[in-house]
């Protein structure tokens, strides 16, 4: 979640008081939905996910696209002005690596939510979107530049077309991305033992992009739903 073609952006969190309640398991705090839980308690919350929900992704990695690294990568971040963010990257040997910003690991409510954007950018990686996000840029930069070039446009100009096409083609299928990964993110965060449903409720605080044109990001109501649908499932 990141500006760009590789962009994958998870922004807008708000905070408000704060009501703890015991957790699920040792040493992890919740709260309600509304709430945001102590410094502390976001950081026990974010290394109890990391050590559950990481094993799964790897697991599902191997099971699903096992020509991929599966080898997870998780840090934070240490700009901590940095917005509410998380995304998923690669390293120069292909290892995954997912980033997640103080501000997000502090805006989170409760563990199910930090499990959930963990099994949400661990997906994008098995689906392979970064790749898939490439080749459609390429193909966006390639058929602007032809357009241009044949109704004699000069380098520049074609140029600015290619660039233009490539930043279309990198948003095409972004939204259809965004919600498999919601999907596969679902399952893998039920397997590390969290409740995705209660995790995705993060989408009812942050900013509804709504169905915009040439947007990168579904509803957040259309988000939810893959949510609980997949989940009923499991």
């Amino acid at each position: 979640m990141r500006a760009g073609i590789l962009g994958l952006v998870l922004t807008g969190l708000l905070a408000s008081c704060v009501t703890v309640q015991p957790g699920p398991a040792p040493g992890v705090v919740e709260a309600e939905a509304t709430d945001r839980v102590p410094p502390a308690a976001a950081v026990a919350n974010f290394r109890d996910a990391v050590a559950r929900v990481e094993p799964a992704a790897e697991r599902m990695c191997r099971q699903e696209s096992p020509e991929l690294n599966c080898d997870f990568l998780i840090r934070v971040d240490r700009n901590r002005n940095a917005p509410p963010n998380a995304f998923q990257s690669l390293d120069r040997s292909g290892r995954p690596v997912l980033t997640f910003t103080q501000a997000l690991i502090a805006d989170a409510r409760n563990a199910d939510e930090i499990a959930f954007v963990i099994g949400h950018e661990s997906a994008h990686h098995i689906e392979q979107h970064i790749a898939r996000q490439r080749e459609s840029a390429a193909a966006g930069a390639l058929v602007g530049g032809l357009i241009a070039t044949m109704a004699g446009a000069d380098a520049r100009t074609v140029n600015e077309i290619s660039r233009a096409g490539a930043s279309v083609g990198a948003r095409r299928f972004s939204k259809e991305h965004e919600l498999e990964a919601d999907a596969l993110g679902t399952v893998i965060t039920a397997r590390a033992g969290y409740n995705p449903v209660r995790g995705a409720a993060f989408f009812s605080r942050i900013p509804d992009p709504g169905d915009r044109f040439m947007g990168t990001h579904p509803p957040n109501a259309e988000r939810i739903a893959t949510v609980r649908r997949v989940a009923a499932g499991l």
